[in-house]
């Protein structure tokens, strides 16, 4: 699963209709959204919340709220009733703090609770357990950060989501977006430092290849029209890389941004189209050795007639290699989509977006 995040205090809930229903039909399925109301003003977050969960029922969406004890009272709730929250289109809460563990557990009867991943621990989740709480309503969420340098290391927060999800608890985590970010800093809002300045996209991607994680949120208020094209794409088996031409020939760069596939045995240094030879996309079209420069990292390159048998094979590279005068760097992969090279294994399907 994943979703994005709505901020009450930005702007109108009605002026972002149409980017939740655009999201929805790209994918997504899930909102979160921060309770932690301002005092001079809990009437306006009031009326935006209702006119939120309203829309989350609308497109089908789970809709979670981050909320401490003092927002839940600015709504008119506390611990005991917080489940009319749900008659809001609410699916759940996200708790932190300001709440006993025996309603917590009594609470995962009437809803959907989210903990925090990062200082759950063996101990608190047993006795939770014990106390009554029902697993199958209860998830791990990280937070995400949005002081550079603050945020997760990877290694760590793989290992704390392998004993999550051992324990049977789904685990959430963050990644930035492109479209708006969110102030005061605006430097992005993910869970890994990793991701600070990774897209979307991308990020999303590497939080698949842990195989930790089971649900990603967008923590910035909107991702830009590219990311919503990359995301939707991938739901029909396909990674979208955006790319830089170095050459001019229309013919060329129209068959190379055709849906291509990755052999199955995946090399090392590069990705190899399997139809560039195999199905003539390039194979039946004479290559003449130019450009053969140093084949930078996320390099587009077309084998020439100097490589025999192996003319018109479309690699995206890797890693950096030497020039070779048997090979043509057509074009690159723009720096932001590099990483997602990672993320094409054998058999995987991908295609080139000329920008």
């Amino acid at each position: 699963m994943r979703g994005i995040s709505v901020y009450l205090g930005e702007e109108p809930i009605k002026n972002l209709e149409p980017y939740i229903q655009q999201v929805r039909e790209n994918g997504f399925s899930s909102i979160f959204t921060s309770l932690h109301i301002p005092e001079e003003n809990p009437l306006l977050y009031k009326e935006r919340l209702k006119e939120l969960g309203a829309l989350a029922v609308k497109y089908d969406f789970e809709l979670m709220a981050d909320i401490s004890p003092k927002s839940l009272a600015h709504l008119g709730f506390d611990w005991e009733n917080a489940d009319g929250l749900l008659e809001w289109g609410l699916a759940g809460l996200r708790i932190d703090y300001g709440i006993e563990e025996k309603k917590i557990a009594e609470l995962s009867g009437k809803m959907k609770i989210a903990l925090n991943a990062s200082t759950l621990t063996v101990e608190i989740l047993e006795r939770l357990k014990t106390g009554g709480m029902r697993m199958e309503s209860v998830e791990a969420w990280h937070n995400f950060y949005p002081r550079p340098e603050t945020g997760l290391d990877k290694h760590e927060f793989t290992r704390v989501n392998q004993w999550l999800k051992q324990a049977g608890l789904t685990v959430m985590a963050f990644v930035p977006g492109d479209g708006r970010r969110r102030g005061p800093l605006f430097q992005g809002l993910p869970t890994l430092e990793d991701h600070r300045n990774f897209t979307p996209f991308a990020a999303y991607l590497d939080l698949l290849k842990t195989e930790s994680v089971d649900k990603i949120l967008i923590g910035d208020p909107a991702i830009s029209e590219e990311s919503m094209a990359q995301f939707s794409l991938f739901d029909q088996g396909i990674i979208q890389l955006r790319a830089e031409a170095f050459v001019t020939d229309p013919a060329l760069l129209e068959r190379l941004d055709t849906i291509q596939t990755n052999r199955w045995d995946a090399a090392r240094d590069c990705v190899r189209s399997m139809e560039s030879r195999e199905y003539g996309l390039i194979g039946t079209h004479a290559a003449a050795p130019q450009h053969t420069i140093e084949r930078l990292c996320g390099s587009i390159t077309v084998d020439n007639e100097k490589y025999g048998r192996y003319q018109g094979e479309v690699q995206l590279l890797k890693r950096d290699l030497p020039a070779d005068e048997k090979v043509n760097v057509v074009g690159r992969i723009v720096e932001q989509d590099r990483p997602l090279l990672a993320s094409i294994q054998g058999g995987v399907r991908f295609q080139l977006k000329w920008i």
